[in-house]
Order: structure tokens, then C-alpha cells, then sequence
């Protein structure tokens, strides 16, 4: 088994957050929404049955910390959770906070409109404010 490493488009698009005991949480680079991605720190994983019972379990505990955090700190309408890996095969789960207003509601938020770039500062305040309920949560 290779060590972990994170995928190179997975790393591009995103920011990071904070490492929970089984997964790095990333921030998309897309202020369209806000949109979290949690990343199992072990290798050659491509699907969430791909890792042990225990694993899954703690990942399921990881997406409910991730959703409680991210609702709580955008007072989010509705969370969109998925693992879809069509475009990036390493597992990863998106965790996306959605808005009646936001500009893909209500369907999902792929390929809708281009990424949009933060503010300066704004991806930092997010990320800091995020780091905080997490550490609250915890």
C-alpha cells in the first residue's frame, strides 16, 4: 500500500480546512456555494465500501460533523451530500450548503454556471469560521 496522496485536481480546486481523524475537509474554490469536501487520508480508495466497517462508520460520523458545521455557519436552506467520482476517482464527499436563491436551485450544482472566485479574504474568513465550529463540535 502506497502512502496517501491527494489527488492533484482535487488539491487545485480546493482549499484546506482542517483534518478530521479520517478525512481532510477542503473548501471548493467556488463561492457560488458554499461547498465542502471531505477527502479518507488512506490510499488506492475509490469507492466508500472500499474502506473497512470501521472506516465507513467513521466517515459517516465525519460527513454529519462536516454538514452540522457547514449548516450551522451559513444558515444554509439544504445540504447536498454526494460521492459521485465521475471526474476524480479518489473517494471523496462533497458536502454543498444550497440557497432557493443560489443560481442551480433547484438542481444540482455541476456544470449550472462557471466557478466563481471569492472576495479577497473571504475564502479565509469562511475557512477561519468553519475551523472554529469544528472545534466547537468536536
Amino acid at each position: 500500500m502506497t502512502s496517501f496522496a491527494l489527488n492533484p485536481r482535487l488539491e487545485g480546486d480546493s482549499l484546506f480546512v482542517a483534518d478530521l481523524p479520517l478525512s481532510s475537509v477542503r473548501l471548493m474554490k467556488d463561492a457560488n456555494y458554499p461547498w465542502l469536501l471531505l477527502v479518507p487520508r488512506k490510499s488506492d480508495l475509490v469507492e466508500i465500501i472500499d474502506l473497512d466497517d470501521g472506516d465507513q462508520m467513521q466517515l459517516m460520523r465525519e460527513i454529519s460533523l462536516a454538514s452540522t458545521v457547514l449548516r450551522n455557519v451559513t444558515e444554509c436552506e439544504k445540504l447536498n451530500i454526494g460521492a459521485l467520482g465521475n471526474q476524480v476517482s479518489q473517494l471523496h464527499v462533497h458536502v454543498i450548503a444550497r440557497f432557493r436563491d443560489d443560481s442551480a436551485w433547484p438542481g444540482p450544482v455541476w456544470g449550472v454556471v462557471p466557478p466563481k472566485d471569492y472576495e479577497p479574504d473571504q475564502a479565509d474568513r469562511l475557512i477561519g469560521d468553519l475551523r472554529d465550529a469544528l472545534a466547537d463540535v468536536q
